[in-house]
């Protein structure tokens, strides 16, 4: 099979060898100061491509200063371009980043618009020999596509390869390709049908993997863990982003330990299998780790994938961690596992953006209170979501969402529907928390099953 390389700036997607871990900046992009004090301590932790959000044309001004800013340091670590509805700005932003990053699907409403623009900024990548990640997001596929595939995993895929053979009409094959979904499942799926459509054809793009708006802390490292893993462990993904709602610099350590966990074959190694006196078959593994982190981490990685396939239905580990905070919670870890591998849901499922140069409010300290406030509701998918990029869309799987309109300014969905449009941030989480009560008394079902 053709393996597509792709350039990035110093480095390579798609010639083999370890996943390439990248990150993104949650500064705003036009304050140089702080977007370049974060690239360089990304940078430093190990950071191998780094992604501004440049929803403006000030924006990839701003980029473009960085970027000489961190060559004056010595620092050459690929800068990327988020776009999303902008294709002008998308071109200005090709002439200046290492990559851009679109979903060419939102440049316009009309479809054909859309298709011309992409065609027209796929000609200049072409000539400026800059590449492209076409960045293909679950609930925002768009009508053209929904309306023959559905919301559903192999929409995500039909989506990719409409825009790859666009680009491959052309002659432009500098493409990196990402099908995100905070669903495990439907991410997992999605990527697997675009690989086996890769072989078919016989012609393979380099992959970006990762869970989109998987939160945070124990329960964000090891959803994203389960779902890059499952890829993995099948020789699919290129390069890979775990996506927090915390400072980017605590997604570079968990990352590098993904890729370096199957680059160096360490994956399910010395795991055993048994079979319960009620028909479950049960993995087994005594782990020896470092510190907490290494121990989930290494444990989603070799059952997570097992799980998420129901190739067995529940983990029995034990373990010695030598740093021995977070010991104690080995049934708690269980149960989060078999949650993030979509097996048992008995604890909410949150949804929640890592945050960027868009979101004008402190979201990790809000996602912190939602969760502390709504524990209580097992069952509900519920999104904090940083902006309306990122908001509507992309919670598409979840039953109420908090997304970000402006500064200072929310607005609380149901499902897909807005309830409450920008209201003052104080009164949100109130809001929310009334409109949960309220639905739970009044309706049978969750509004995600409506």
């Amino acid at each position: 099979m053709e393996r597509i390389v792709v350039k990035v700036g110093n480095v390579a997607l798609g010639s083999g060898g370890r996943c390439l871990v990248q990150t993104m900046c949650n500064t705003p992009t036009q304050n140089i100061s702080e977007s370049l004090g974060q690239c360089t301590k990304l940078s430093a932790a190990g950071a191998e491509i780094i992604r501004l959000t440049t929803q403006g044309k000030k924006e990839v001004e701003a980029l473009g200063i960085i970027k000489k800013k961190l060559l004056e340091k010595g620092i050459l670590t690929p800068l990327v371009a988020d776009v999303h509805f902008s294709s002008e700005v998308a071109v200005a932003a090709a002439k200046v980043a290492d990559k851009v990053r679109i979903n060419p699907g939102n440049f316009a409403k009309d479809h054909q618009r859309a298709v011309k623009e992409f065609s027209a900024l796929t000609a200049l990548c072409r000539d400026l020999g800059k590449p492209l990640r076409i960045g293909i997001n679950h609930g925002s596929l768009g009508e053209e596509i929904t309306s023959k595939y559905g919301d559903t995993s192999w929409g995500m895929k039909e989506a990719a390869m409409e825009w790859i053979d666009m680009a491959s009409a052309s002659g432009f094959d500098q493409l990196v390709i990402s099908l995100k979904s905070s669903n495990v499942l439907v991410m997992v799926s999605a990527y697997r049908m675009l690989y086996e459509e890769f072989v078919k054809r016989g012609r393979c793009y380099p992959l970006h993997l990762g869970i989109t708006e998987a939160g945070n802390s124990d329960t964000g490292r090891i959803k994203s863990a389960v779902g890059i893993a499952s890829l993995l462990k099948d020789g699919i993904g290129d390069t890979i982003r775990m996506s927090l709602t915390e400072d980017p610099f605590n997604e570079i350590a968990p990352a590098s330990f993904i890729a370096d966990y199957f680059y160096n074959d360490l994956n399910a190694k010395g795991l055993s299998f048994r079979t319960d006196n009620t028909g479950k078959r049960i993995g087994s593994k005594h782990y020896e780790c470092k510190n907490w982190e290494e121990f989930i981490l290494s444990v989603s990685c070799d059952f997570g994938p097992l799980l998420l396939d129901r190739e067995i239905d529940d983990v029995d580990i034990s373990a010695q961690i030598h740093d021995c905070s977070g010991q104690n919670n080995l049934e708690n870890f269980r149960t989060d596992l078999l949650q993030a591998s979509r097996r048992v849901f008995s604890k909410p499922e949150y949804i929640a953006c890592p945050g960027c140069g868009r979101t004008l409010f402190n979201l990790e300290q809000v996602f912190e209170e939602v969760k502390r406030r709504t524990s209580h509701f097992k069952g509900y998918k519920i999104a904090v979501m940083g902006c309306i990029v990122n908001g509507p869309g992309e919670m598409a799987d979840a039953d109420y969402g908090y997304v970000g309109e402006g500064k200072n300014r929310v607005s609380i969905y149901r499902g897909k529907e807005i309830v409450f449009r920008g209201i003052p941030e104080q009164e949100a989480i109130d809001k929310l928390l009334s409109l949960i009560g309220e639905d739970a008394r009044n309706k049978d079902v969750l509004p995600n099953s409506l």
